[in-house]
């Protein structure tokens, strides 16, 4: 008796995941530590996250038209991410993050993201409310603007652990 093939619970494949995860991985990383420490996503590591979309999308997206929706989905985060910022519901850097952020996602996929990000934004806030009254956490960088903030929430953090998340189970799907 042969065993049940597992069906794979996201459209983006494992090569997506590995190829643009490890990509993904510094810039992510990059945004999260300038967010928490200046509380700003710089312009760089959204161009960054683009180009990495840009040229690996040719290589590992099935089809050229696949390639080329995925820029509708930049578009719609982008104008859905200025209406929140002008609404200062997030800061611009946060929309222009996550408009890079969107060609990564199979849209297919976009009930799990979206459900990713509402948990990881649950944990990635408590844990940074949490931290930050921590003394011997706090003094390691006490210049952090993050720490500061009586409302805003580098919001930084939630994207890039969101992509780095979505990527992560994609690379471990059979």
């Amino acid at each position: 008796m042969e065993p049940l093939a597992q069906a794979a619970l996201l459209a983006a494949t494992p090569m997506q995941g590995v190829v643009f995860g490890l990509l993904s991985l510094p810039i992510c990383l990059w945004a999260a530590y300038t967010d928490l420490s200046t509380m700003k996503i710089k312009n760089e590591a959204v161009l960054a996250l683009a180009a990495v979309f840009v040229v690996a999308g040719l290589f590992v997206l099935p089809t050229f038209t696949e390639y080329l929706w995925r820029y509708a989905h930049l578009g719609v985060i982008l104008v859905i991410g200025f209406l929140m910022s002008a609404m200062r519901m997030l800061g611009a850097g946060d929309a222009k993050f996550a408009a890079a952020m969107a060609p990564f996602v199979a849209l297919a996929d976009v009930i799990e993201v979206l459900l990713i990000f509402s948990a990881l934004l649950i944990l990635t806030y408590v844990l940074h409310r949490i931290i930050r009254m921590i003394p011997a956490i706090r003094n390691l960088a006490p210049d952090w603007k993050s720490w500061h903030e009586k409302k805003d929430f580098p919001m930084g953090v939630t994207l890039a652990a969101t992509q780095m998340t979505y990527l992560g189970l994609a690379a471990l799907q059979q």
